[in-house]
């Protein structure tokens, strides 16, 4: 029976010590954090984004200013948007939710926030930082596992870990983040030959590829640890699922992610740890 890492337990945890923090702030910094959320469109995976982040900074004692623009906004008007929030002192932290419209570049838009405002971590300065061993902001999804891992006790040094997925917002980072902690790094992606071979060699297995329950129990060793990153509807039954065979894989791992309840959570939480951090570097 394997150990269920609950990221909906942590992320409370997690949020109920980051408000104790930012109670002392207007004291302490006069204000407390301020995080503006762009949301272009109506897209219903977005918009329902855009609320759990809106509610988490309600949690957290953050001052949250969501901006919602028409669908049409052209990519001009968005990035000047962005160039007053990043002069904007009362402005923390910037994020633009994800997937735009084809018309807006999301290169262009995510190199316009300042790095100093960047809560995603996707700025290329912070990338670059990332990969060079300096201190940036990290991309939430990869910051968020890395800390589950550690909050089960799973001991990362010299371990065996392979990712599934290249992806700049997962695949990639997070393989690094791993890589930080002296673990021994594979990543594999839809052209990996072989890949149940080389998954089932893995001690650590994190799962990013966006497939419903892509991986199958026997793609999985014994006593593996499975990170799962995937959101997907399950084409059968049309209920969340993950990239992961949860009910078939579960049995064979030491510790397991569900989803839902698993990644999520944390990814917002770490959002919320950005900010903060985003608005202490300030002062």
């Amino acid at each position: 029976m394997a150990t269920i890492i609950s990221g909906k337990e942590l992320s409370a945890k997690l949020k109920a010590a980051l408000a104790e923090e930012v109670k002392t702030f207007p004291a302490r910094y006069g204000r407390v954090p301020h995080l503006v959320v762009i949301l272009v469109g109506e897209d219903p995976g977005s918009v329902s984004y855009v609320t759990g982040k809106a509610k988490a900074c309600e949690a957290v004692g953050i001052r949250n200013t969501t901006l919602r623009r028409s669908v049409d906004i052209t990519e001009e008007e968005l990035l000047s948007l962005i160039r007053d929030l990043n002069a904007d002192p009362e402005v923390d932290g910037i994020l633009v939710q994800l997937p735009l419209p084809r018309h807006i570049s999301e290169a262009k838009v995510i190199e316009t926030i300042s790095r100093e405002k960047d809560v995603d971590g996707f700025h290329p300065l912070n990338v670059a930082a990332l990969w060079q061993k300096q201190p940036c902001v990290l991309p939430c999804t990869p910051k968020g596992i890395i800390k589950m891992l550690k909050e089960a006790g799973v001991s990362l040094a010299g371990k065996r870990a392979v990712v599934i997925g290249r992806s700049n917002i997962v695949g990639l980072p997070v393989a690094k983040l791993l890589l930080d902690e002296n673990a021994t790094v594979t990543i594999a992606h839809s052209r990996t030959q072989n890949l149940a071979e080389l998954t089932r060699s893995a001690e650590i297995l994190v799962v990013a590829i966006g497939r419903p329950k892509f991986v199958t129990a026997d793609m999985v060793g014994e006593g593996a640890v499975v990170i799962d990153v995937g959101v997907n509807r399950d084409p059968e039954t049309g209920k969340l699922c993950g990239d992961v065979d949860y009910a078939a894989v579960e049995p064979k791992a030491s510790v397991i992610t569900p989803v839902p309840g698993g990644v999520g959570p944390m990814t917002i939480t770490c959002l919320m740890e950005n900010t903060v951090e985003c608005f202490k570097a300030r002062f």
